[in-house]
């Protein structure tokens, strides 16, 4: 007798008049596509998904199946590997957008007043005003179960609620993600919530909210070190671009997404690339005006001081080492005190710049700098990027001031930190 396979999958295709998996595969990529993701989704994976025991879908995978059936995961016969039944256990800790794909199709009648909404997106701009100061491990626990909590509200709030609650989800999940791609080194984990942020963008209708996590999307591959994943990174980038003109994005955000192109084009090698970008960035920023186009308030994270710090960067991968050096600087004597996680990446950026002007000494002394503030606020990205300096300084490991600064590096403190966090 043959197995019945995924009934559940198969009946929900047939329901919606796709009488192949061939049908259903290319309606998925459709789907995807009118959703602003990019997915290779074949007949093989259909055939996986509609078998006796189907595989648990991938997080873009997940977001297409339930933007075409508009049901949970649940609903059509996938069992999450984290769930009670599986494992014997709770659903792990910051399995955000799992919870989403759980809830945020399900139809419900309104039990809680529309004040819910303002009062969670309240929090939502506490959370985000407060990632400048508290520990980013800390917040990110916060700040993933307060997403979580959106989602089971969503499908129990009027109708006119529902938009502002699944804008403050999406910039709850991006910042999730935010907080393990760069503070935590969490990549893997980050991509769930970028893609989260992605859904709840779609349920507001906010396509800047959807341009800001599809750009996130885009670090993940640049950040591989992969060369054949760089189509993969400008194909986000592409698809972030086409949301932020469908929601007339500000200059400013326009600037921002030339920055991250640039970043991405940096990674894979093209600064020649990058640096046109930023240019170009630097024209689009000065057409900035507050007054007529303002940009979104969640877009905290940028600045044309933080452009510069992205501009010394490319300089210092492209071998400018003065230009990139003086750009530094001029960004370190203007960045605000309370900067603290950027003032680290560009004095480890500076250091890089003294290491390609042969001044191991220099380099040691913003590395040093970069140091002090590490040990009062963390930040994984920033010892990173210390580390990667480092390694460039091999050649003058009998020099005093890189011993002294391994003493430092390898301390107990540091080492600690570096394990954990």
């Amino acid at each position: 007798m043959t197995s019945p396979g995924n009934a559940a999958l198969r009946a929900a295709r047939q329901s919606l008049g796709y009488r192949s998996q061939s049908a259903l595969a290319d309606a998925l990529n459709e789907t995807a596509r009118s959703i602003g993701l990019r997915v290779a989704i074949n007949t093989r994976t259909v055939r996986r998904w509609e078998s006796t025991e189907p595989p648990w879908p991938q997080p873009e995978h997940a977001t297409v199946l339930e933007a075409l059936f508009r049901r949970p995961l649940g609903e059509l016969g996938f069992t999450p590997p984290w769930s009670e039944a599986s494992n014997g256990g709770p659903a792990p800790r910051g399995t955000t957008s799992e919870t989403w794909a759980t809830r945020h199709f399900t139809t419900g009648n309104a039990t809680l007043p529309a004040s819910v909404a303002t009062d969670f997106m309240a929090v939502t701009v506490a959370q985000r005003h407060l990632y400048w100061s508290i520990p980013p491990a800390r917040l990110h626990r916060s700040v993933a179960e307060h997403a979580a909590l959106g989602a089971d509200l969503l499908s129990q709030v009027p109708e006119s609620a529902k938009p502002m609650l699944a804008r403050a989800i999406s910039e709850s999940s991006l910042l999730a993600g935010r907080l393990e791609f760069f503070d935590l080194q969490q990549p893997v984990q980050a991509q769930p919530s970028f893609v989260l942020a992605l859904q709840a963008a779609h349920e507001a209708d906010d396509p800047l909210l959807g341009a800001a996590a599809l750009a996130h999307m885009a670090f993940a591959p640049a950040f591989s070190g992969d060369p054949s994943r760089a189509e993969e990174a400008r194909d986000k980038m592409r698809a972030a671009r086409a949301f932020a003109r469908r929601g007339n994005g500000s200059a400013e955000m326009l600037a921002w997404l030339d920055a991250v192109e640039a970043e991405v084009e940096t990674r894979f090698g093209d600064t020649r690339r990058a640096l046109s970008l930023i240019q170009h960035a630097e024209a689009t920023y000065e057409e900035h005006d507050p007054e007529t186009n303002a940009s979104p308030a969640w877009l905290d994270w940028f600045s044309p001081l933080r452009l510069a710090g992205f501009k010394g960067n490319t300089l210092v991968v492209a071998g400018q080492a003065r230009a990139a050096r003086e750009t530094l600087e001029q960004v370190l004597a203007a960045l605000p005190e309370e900067s603290v996680k950027q003032r680290a990446i560009y004095l480890a950026d500076a250091a890089a710049a003294a290491v390609l002007e042969s001044d191991p000494d220099l380099a040691c002394t913003y590395l040093q700098q970069a140091l002090d503030i590490l040990s009062r606020t963390w930040y994984a990205t920033g010892m990173d990027r210390v580390k990667t300096v480092r390694q460039s300084l091999r050649e003058w490991d009998s020099v005093p001031a890189v011993r002294a600064l391994d003493d430092r590096l390898y301390d107990w403190h540091t080492t600690v930190n570096s394990l954990i966090s």
